[in-house]
């Protein structure tokens, strides 16, 4: 006998359980109507939209580089047309543009790389380059002396760091 009242109040302790549950889930249909008929994922598109625009609106986009013309990753990228032939200029920079053509060096590779205001070689040890990539480089200046019949025919090109 005292088995089965142990199982009776068993089971009215389970059933009260259910019944707050349900009663609990109730309520929040109640709080959240909109939350209930459609789908979630709406929702937190929004929500990563919203999160999304409100970090860009934090800085300005022209300083960081992304301006509508002309996309670059950063604003330290320079111009292939602005690096000039100086003989002693071992300045570092940053190019960003399309391989053009490779040729294989000893232990290296040179790749032209063309960012529409120019073209350049670039020296490095990668071999995974391929043609068409769009690739960001940082390399010192160097320049090549190759006098001819009289005249420089010397080039500018970049050594990868």
């Amino acid at each position: 006998m005292g088995t089965d009242l142990m199982k009776l109040a068993t089971k009215q302790a389970v059933k009260q359980k259910f019944a707050q549950s349900v009663a609990f889930m109730q309520q929040t249909r109640m709080f959240f109507p909109f939350l209930y008929g459609h789908s979630i994922v709406s929702y937190r598109l929004g929500l990563i939209f919203l999160l999304v625009v409100g970090l860009c609106s934090c800085g300005s986009l022209t300083s960081s580089g992304l301006n509508g013309t002309n996309f670059t990753i950063g604003t330290n990228v320079t111009p292939i047309r602005e690096i000039k032939p100086e003989k002693d200029n071992k300045a570092t920079v940053y190019i960003q543009g399309k391989v053009e053509k490779k040729a294989p060096l000893i232990k290296q590779w040179a790749y032209q790389i063309n960012d529409s205001t120019g073209k350049i070689w670039v020296v490095t040890n990668q071999k995974n380059l391929s043609e068409g990539a769009q690739v960001v480089i940082k390399g010192k200046i160097r320049y090549r002396s190759i006098p001819l019949a009289g005249k420089e025919l010397g080039e500018v090109y970049l050594e990868e760091e």
